[in-house]
């Protein structure tokens, strides 16, 4: 037999590596490290998605079938019951009550409640090699440039004109100070003002009129608002700069973090045409249907984008759904958004903080898998810390454990972790170990009965609450009285966590305004 000539050897190889190449890159990148998709979504209730719900009214389909595609958690809460808080747990890994704020959320025109020095989920994935991405809603602050830097922006939730904010120059302590490369938001909820998309520090068109109200189901309070601020495309705008920047991404080499926050289905509750009245239960449940189309094109883009394999979707919401979606109009018809459990947003109740929790990543977690265990979504950092093996210090993330071992489905013996610490809108503060749950407040502790405000109700009520969710998840039977070991036990183990500025293992850390914890312990009866 002859030998091919060389020319002609040369030539088969060549073809031979091409084809190859053309193959890796159609199907994913070479890196080993997975790209991260982090989708908060705001008020969004525990039994709003039929995959936590099989008693939901409103239909989800594309967030049921992330949940057939990945893990879903049944036990999972955030660090608050409310939006800032929980979103400052989520980035930083730490208990929201740590910070300045141990009370409410923050407006439109708040100061930077996340100082440049705190280590954050973004900054850790940056450093470790990955393009990192905010898109959304920021609701933890920044500094808005001033044109006279002795009067504040404004004077309080209805100041209407932001007259001492300059939108032509930048802004400063940013998403983009804190780890993210891209950034592109608005600073408080839907419905605060100033309604000014800001991109990379700088107000993408200026304000040049002060707007009312003008949804056709919700409301949102009046303040300056830019040309390209429309309200009812908000939401789709996010998502669609979301998608666009998976494709983007998905071409580069490095792996890239997206941490896409919505402003829904929070007020205002603006479902677009096209879907109103589709739930046949209200504007919220339209909202919600809405959200779920997103949610599937979103996933339809990372498959088409040939990345699907090692990218970890996780969708979750920022707390319970929120009274102003007319839960009572809704239960009425057979669906209440916090399924099985007590209480809505801003409650210490479970229906306050008890979320759905969706994470799929092929490549790591098996289809279709189910996980009791309970986590945090301050849980968020010091997993990704351990994607990238990235070494915690001991001022970082102390309130965060790694779920790699839960998506990884490992025997765990007893409580994956040793305990979650909740927080209401007033500060109120209850702590879960195990199915025993603390709740160091008469009431919610926030909007549902019986009401901080409501003394009357409160009058003949314990200082404290006791329950067993394994046996109760309803929160009915308040057992603090038959088990005073129990109730010692939590108490003990709340106010160690108080104390040494943490609640995972390592060195004592210092919370933030530690007078105001100080305060807190005080009113629980445990200060010296």
């Amino acid at each position: 037999m002859k030998k091919l000539p060389n020319l002609f050897l040369y030539v088969g190889l060549l073809c031979i590596t091409f084809s190859c190449s053309d193959k890796k890159s159609e199907n994913e990148k070479t890196d080993e490290r997975p790209n991260i998709i982090f989708v908060l979504a705001d008020d969004l209730g525990y039994g709003d998605i039929a995959a936590f719900n099989p008693n939901s009214k409103i239909k989800t389909p594309h967030l049921d079938q992330l949940a057939l595609e990945g893990m879903r958690f049944t036990d999972a809460h955030t660090s608050s019951a409310v939006c800032t808080p929980t979103r400052y747990g989520i980035l930083t890994g730490r208990y929201n009550w740590r910070s300045e704020l141990k009370q409410g959320v923050l407006i439109g025109a708040s100061e930077a409640l996340i100082p440049n020095s705190r280590t954050t989920v973004a900054s850790i994935l940056n450093k470790s090699g990955y393009n990192t991405g905010f898109i959304g809603k920021w609701h933890l602050g920044w500094d808005w440039a001033l044109k006279d830097s002795t009067q504040p922006p404004t004077t309080g939730w209805q100041d209407t004109t932001f007259i001492n904010i300059d939108y032509t120059k930048p802004v400063k302590n940013t998403p983009n100070d804190l780890g993210f490369d891209y950034a592109y938001g608005h600073s408080g909820s839907l419905d605060m003002a100033p309604y000014v998309y800001v991109e990379n520090g700088m107000a993408t068109q200026i304000p040049d009129s002060v707007t009312v109200n003008t949804g056709k189901y919700s409301w949102w309070r009046k303040g300056p608002t830019s040309k390209d601020f429309i309200h009812e495309d908000v939401t789709p705008n996010f998502f669609r700069r979301g998608i666009q920047y998976v494709k983007e991404q998905a071409k580069k080499e490095d792996p890239f973090f997206l941490y896409l926050a919505l402003p829904s289905p929070h007020t205002p509750i603006l479902p677009t045409e096209e879907w109103q009245g589709k739930s046949g239960l209200n504007p919220y449940g339209d909202f919600m249907m809405m959200i779920d189309d997103y949610m599937g094109q979103l996933n339809a883009a990372i498959k088409e984008a040939g990345i699907e394999e090692n990218t970890m979707i996780v969708f979750t919401s920022d707390n319970g759904c929120s009274p102003a979606a007319k839960i009572e109009e809704m239960t009425a018809k057979g669906h209440y958004p916090s399924h099985v459990f007590r209480g809505h947003k801003a409650d210490i109740f479970e229906g306050g903080h008890r979320v759905p929790y969706i994470v799929k990543w092929p490549k790591q977690v098996e289809k279709g898998s189910v996980m009791d265990q309970t986590i945090c979504t301050t849980d968020f950092t010091a997993t990704c810390a351990a994607i990238v093996g990235y070494e915690l210090k001991d001022n970082e993330a102390e309130d965060s454990y790694n779920i790699l071992p839960l998506l990884n489905q490992e025997t765990i013996e007893g409580n994956f972790r040793e305990a979650t610490v909740h927080h209401s809108i007033n500060g109120s503060f209850a702590i879960r170990k195990g199915e025993w749950k603390l709740i160091m407040c008469p009431g919610s502790g926030g909007w549902s009965f019986p009401t901080p405000n409501d003394k009357e109700a409160q009058e003949n009520l314990p200082e404290i609450q006791l329950y067993d969710l394994k046996n109760d998840p309803g929160e009915q039977n308040n057992q603090q009285a038959s088990n005073p070991e129990k109730v010692e036990e939590l108490k003990s183990l709340l106010t160690k966590y108080i104390e040494e500025g943490r609640s995972t293992p390592g060195l004592a850390q210092m919370n933030d305004g530690d007078e105001a914890v100080w305060k807190q312990l005080w009113w629980m009866g445990h200060a010296e």
